[in-house]
């Protein structure tokens, strides 16, 4: 029986024509006739419709064995237009949408509508699988069976840098700080600092950031954290490095030293023939953990002796003594 409608023709294809073949006249037809690209052109909008109503049957096997059986008449009958159509078209107050079987929409419409957005239809709100009602009379994409969508999406995180003394890192503070937003206002921000910082950790202050677009989020603000150095100490990590110098005569007979923290001076017992470059351990005089505030960290402290310089005579008369007493016990001085 002679089809009333050539699919084949409308499409342009052989009656031999494979699944890539038609997929591939489809996206240049569509493209073509498209209502968006062919504003106030009946015509146009007519063939849009064919060449869907084409690329729905040749695309599905079943129909296109059926078709190429009957021609279209086999889908006249009530029961069997209305399963041919039922994932094609949808009437009501005279609309259609379009359900595209067999094919992702990201497939079909990367390439249809590529060239009016720069990109492909994945990134321009295309859901493949979903059906929507509309009419031809629609703006956009609204009206011909997709769903111009408007993607929720987080605003830009902005950079910047902050810079803390080294007890400001230590101990944690609050600062101020002021930013220059796009229109050139200045944007006053109070900052905390948290006790125990390193340099070159980023505070993220959330909010503080782009806007966000279709009702995304705002981005962050992300501030690098500089350190200044303190003169006698060094940390790392959480522990603190510093020396103390003593007198000769403290390394020789012991004594107790003062020694600088970064929580003030301590008292230091010296040991009897301490050597230059002994450490001595301070527990728990460090940094405070930013994870765990009841862990700090140790300050090792390296002892550095003092030479005497300008002796007087008394003096050095003193230490000719010790050294010959040193001698004579079979004991080096040094």
């Amino acid at each position: 029986m002679a089809a009333k409608r050539d699919y084949y023709e409308i499409l342009g294809i052989s009656k031999n024509a494979d699944e890539a073949a038609i997929k591939k006249a489809y996206r240049k037809l569509a493209k073509k006739y498209h209502p968006d690209t062919n504003a106030g052109d009946p015509q146009a909008k007519q063939k849009f419709e064919e060449v869907a109503e084409a690329y729905d049957v040749l695309s599905n096997p079943e129909k296109r064995k059926l078709y190429d059986q009957f021609g279209d008449v086999a889908f006249d009958g009530g029961t069997q237009k209305e399963e041919a159509y039922r994932n094609f078209y949808q009437n009501g107050n005279g609309s259609r949408s379009y359900h595209f079987e067999g094919s992702s929409m990201d497939d079909i419409f990367g390439d249809i509508f590529g060239d009016m957005f720069g990109e492909s239809g994945r990134s321009s709100g295309f859901e493949s699988g979903k059906f929507y009602r509309s009419s031809f009379g629609g703006h956009g994409f609204d009206g011909y069976g997709f769903q111009r969508q408007t993607f929720k999406q987080k605003g830009q995180d902005l950079n910047s840098e902050i810079s803390v003394t080294f007890d400001e890192a230590a101990f944690g503070c609050e600062k101020r700080i002021q930013l220059q937003n796009e229109d050139g206002s200045l944007q006053t921000l109070q900052i905390h600092i948290p006790a125990g910082i390193e340099d070159g950790k980023t505070i993220r202050l959330g909010g503080k950031g782009m806007p966000g677009t279709g009702g995304g989020e705002t981005g962050d603000l992300l501030l690098k954290v500089h350190v200044s150095e303190k003169p006698g100490f060094v940390r790392k990590g959480m522990d603190v490095y510093s020396t103390v110098q003593i007198p000769f005569t403290m390394a020789v007979l012991g004594g107790e030293a003062t020694i600088p923290t970064i929580n003030g001076r301590v008292k230091c017992k010296i040991q009897p023939g301490t050597q230059s470059g002994t450490k001595i351990r301070l527990k728990g005089k460090g940094i405070i953990s930013m994870n765990h505030p009841s862990v700090y960290g140790d300050q090792y402290v390296t002892v550095e002796i003092q030479v005497p310089r300008d002796l007087n005579q008394e003096a050095v008369q003193k230490l000719k003594e010790f050294e010959t007493a040193c001698k004579k016990s079979g004991r080096s001085v040094a």
